[in-house]
């Protein structure tokens, strides 16, 4: 087993003027672990990966993230910490429908020089070869990415969300539009480009036809005490 990548300890979070949503007294995930986080819609996975990924701190507890209390981070400097060591792969994909594919993907090296630190051949060399390796033709590289079916979108942003060889990937409920089929296809070739990189996975999803492909799952139900699931 690895080192600890995420570490959570006694970890509470409300909305303002609210009871708690997580109330989490312990979590440990490892370094080259695949991790299927699993739960009801409204059971708080987003929120968790919105604390795990910084843009929302706990009221109490610890949170460490690749050894870093997320806690002692102002909030541009959290900002600075995801963009060098995280990918995020949103439900919604989250791209800019008017950049061509190539640019979704380089964007996100946007504020991150250490992502690009760990390019070996550059923006674009690196960017063709995630995008083909996620079965992406080459023929539309150069095309707006509103112009690529579902299926094709998710694989972009899977390549925007792997640039730069980010320790932590985190994915939150990505294959939602896709048939069973499509969704097995697509998470394998996440494992295989997270392995070549050596990233750890977050996967979270209440889709229980996913769950034997990974090595890990954990209900958040059961982690949270908070939980009414």
């Amino acid at each position: 087993m690895g080192n600890p990548v995420v570490t959570l300890r006694d970890l509470v979070f409300a909305w303002p003027h609210h009871e708690p949503v997580l109330e989490i007294p312990e979590l440990t995930l490892y370094e080259g672990e695949r991790v299927f986080i699993k739960g009801p819609s409204g059971s708080g996975k987003s929120t968790l990966l919105s604390l795990l990924a910084g843009i929302h701190t706990a009221q109490r507890g610890t949170l460490e993230v690749l050894g870093q209390s997320l806690a002692e981070l102002s909030a541009s400097s959290r900002d600075r910490f995801r963009a060098a060591n995280l990918g995020y792969l949103f439900q919604q994909f989250n791209l800019l429908p008017y950049l061509s594919v190539l640019d979704n993907v380089t964007c996100a090296l946007t504020f991150s020089p250490q992502k690009r630190t760990r390019l070996l051949g550059g923006e674009q060399k690196e960017a063709r070869r995630l995008l083909a390796e996620l079965q992406i033709p080459s023929a539309l590289f150069e095309r707006p990415v509103h112009a690529l079916s579902i299926g094709q979108q998710q694989r972009v942003a899977a390549a925007r969300a792997l640039i730069g060889a980010p320790p932590l990937v985190i994915a939150d409920e990505p294959t939602s539009a896709l048939d069973t089929d499509n969704r097995a296809a697509f998470i394998r070739l996440l494992f295989e480009e997270c392995d070549k990189q050596g990233s750890t996975l977050i996967f979270v999803s209440h889709d229980p036809y996913l769950e034997p492909l990974f090595g890990r799952v954990e209900s958040l139900p059961a982690l949270n005490r908070r939980s009414t699931c």
